[in-house]
């Protein structure tokens, strides 16, 4: 089974080089893969650096998004199966095997990896055990509904006959999570390769951190407007992360009341308390696996739901949108 791994790339400079070089040492007969990378319109060198590597097909796009970027990749591609990676991600060596090795069930037609991050600050960290979180929830499941793409692989022919990653996308968001749905939704089967390992730069700051939950709270609404079932319920986010998100959306609005309502300050402790309660698994897990990023836990998991609320708020106006 021939294999196409496809990496898009916009102002990828300082990391598409150690994505490839780990590509290039893939524990995996180099003759039944190619690599594939797609220059997103980028300005900076990011085509040269991919043009030092012997082995990678370079393909020049105009800037359209990551989106059109990977489904112009796996057009090109030879393989039988289309991996994709990002170019801030380095696989492990036994990454592609791990993946292949899912599709040995030919119901199979797509499977998803894990991240792991090497840094050591506390951001970084927690961000990791949110993700760790959602991959032991993933692991009880016989068949997942939700694929992103940083590791990911479909079968070429599934992907292209359903119409690849939907390109009114204009940003890396949730556009990976949407064609997933998209199968789930046909009784399509695929499944969670927790082996199929690629490291990764979390966000660092408190800044970073916010922005990306942001960005994933506003693309949801369109995600979920398309695929309303999802709202409730998918195989990656854990319910209490939803529920958190509404809560703090409700402590908002409870919190403005007050200022006309005094009485609405009782409403505003109740649901803060509720909040924090609803974040005890969580902090448990962390406990249990990093015990110092408990410390920061409480502050990090309300950001993350004002963010994801206040992103969600934000892209609202999409939701009506025909």
């Amino acid at each position: 089974m021939r294999v196409s791994v496809i990496v898009p790339a916009y102002h990828a400079a300082s990391t598409l080089a150690r994505c490839l070089a780990a590509l290039d040492t893939q524990d995996f007969p180099r003759d039944e893969f190619e690599i594939i990378v797609v220059d997103d319109g980028s300005t900076d060198n990011t085509a040269e650096i991919a043009a030092r590597f012997s082995s990678v097909r370079l393909i020049r796009a105009e800037h359209r998004g990551a989106a059109a970027a990977r489904n112009a990749g796996a057009r090109a591609a030879r393989g039988d199966l289309v991996l994709f990676t990002d170019a801030d991600c380095e696989p492990t060596r036994e990454w592609i095997a791990t993946l292949c090795r899912a599709f040995a069930d030919a119901r199979v037609v797509g499977a998803k990896g894990a991240y792991r991050t090497r840094q050591r600050g506390w951001i970084a960290r927690f961000v990791q055990l949110e993700y760790e979180e959602k991959y032991a929830r993933m692991r009880r499941a016989r068949r997942i509904d939700f694929i992103d793409t940083y590791s990911a692989a479909y079968r070429r022919d599934v992907f292209l006959a359903n119409g690849g990653f939907d390109e009114s996308f204009p940003t890396a968001s949730v556009e990976d999570q949407e064609f997933s749905f998209r199968l789930a939704e046909q009784g399509l089967a695929m499944v969670f390769v927790p082996d199929a390992i690629v490291y990764h730069r979390h966000a660092a700051t408190l800044g970073a951190y916010a922005r990306r939950k942001f960005r994933i709270g506003y693309w949801k609404v369109r995600v979920h407007r398309q695929h309303p079932g999802k709202l409730l319920r998918d195989t990656h986010t854990p319910p209490t992360l939803k529920m958190q998100m509404e809560l703090f959306l409700a402590m908002v609005a409870a919190a403005i009341a007050a200022l006309f309502a005094p009485a609405a300050w009782f409403a505003v402790s109740a649901l803060i308390v509720i909040f924090f309660i609803s974040a005890v698994p969580l902090l448990v897990f962390i406990v249990r696996r990093d015990a110092p990023i408990a410390l920061i836990a409480p502050l990090l998991i309300l950001l993350r739901a004002a963010a994801l609320g206040a992103g969600w708020v934000a892209g609202t106006p999409m939701w009506f949108r025909k």
